[in-house]
């Protein structure tokens, strides 16, 4: 399994707006062949700090994500909410299995 944690900093100003363009990026991103989790989480402490959770069966699923058309759509709305560049963690997940 390929899972990439990916760590968002929006600009206050864009937190409805960001939640919005990655409400629409999810509903896309769960109906992908090969998609196990999409997962959107908010830091209760700071709620401008996100972490994607991306779960897919191989990397190749996970390289795909990035060639569909919600995610090139989601890309180009958040562009300029960001305080500073998104990051992704790419890790192998082992436990659930398949």
């Amino acid at each position: 399994m390929q899972v990439t944690l990916v760590h968002v900093h929006v600009k206050p100003e864009f937190v409805d707006a960001f939640i919005a363009a990655t409400r629409a990026n999810h509903e896309g991103s769960v109906k992908e062949p090969g998609n196990r989790r999409f997962d959107v989480l908010q830091n209760p402490e700071d709620p401008t700090r996100f972490i994607l959770y991306e779960s897919y069966v191989s990397a190749e699923d996970a390289a795909a994500h990035k060639q569909t058309a919600h995610y090139a759509a989601w890309r180009d709305a958040v562009a300029d909410m960001m305080a500073e560049p998104r990051s992704g963690l790419p890790m192998n997940g082992l436990f659930p299995q398949g």
